[in-house]
């Protein structure tokens, strides 16, 4: 990606990567844009990189979103689901939440009312992680905004610990590994 400088156009909150923390970018701030998957953007600074939620991402000058913005589906599903991890991403690796292997568990309960619960195992690709709850949030909030999802909940697991090798042929054809 070719990542020409652009600024804030107001004060923006942001999160730095890897920490996780939270803070706000000052209007101005000279920005480079490194990645735009799953609708949110991950850009560089003088002082580092931040993931800037998409709906904040209207801060930075000239950044349009694009075809890699979530999109909804109209019909309640696992396929929905799926589909709707797989437009989460790790801030700093350019392949989904899927097929990275993080994903180890989903489970679709139906509910008294006739919706749905999800819940979601993951994990991460390193223990120490602060992106970690950043990336869940995001997951969860893809999969609440499904049609018919009364309740989603997503945790960190740990077991068992993520290797390499649980990237999907997608993935490592995506990271140019194998």
């Amino acid at each position: 990606m070719n990542n020409p400088a652009t600024t804030l156009t107001r004060d923006c909150p942001a999160t730095v990567i890897p920490a996780g923390d939270r803070l706000i970018l000052p209007a101005a701030t000279t920005v480079s844009i490194m990645q735009t998957l799953g609708g949110n953007v991950t850009v560089r600074t003088e002082q580092g990189l931040f993931r800037i939620a998409r709906e904040d991402a209207t801060a930075i000058a000239g950044y349009v979103p694009g075809e890699n913005a979530a999109v909804e589906p109209a019909e309640f599903g696992e396929a929905a689901v799926w589909t709707a991890l797989r437009t989460c991403f790790d801030p700093e690796i350019p392949v989904n939440i899927v097929d990275l292997g993080l994903v180890y568990d989903l489970a679709i309960e139906s509910t008294p009312a006739g919706g749905h619960s999800v819940e979601v195992k993951m994990t991460l690709t390193a223990p120490g992680c602060g992106m970690g709850p950043v990336i869940a949030e995001d997951a969860r909030q893809k999969i609440a905004a499904l049609p018919t999802v009364e309740q989603a909940k997503v945790h960190i697991v740990w077991d068992p610990v993520w290797a390499p090798q649980m990237i999907s042929a997608e993935g490592r054809k995506a990271l140019g590994i194998d």
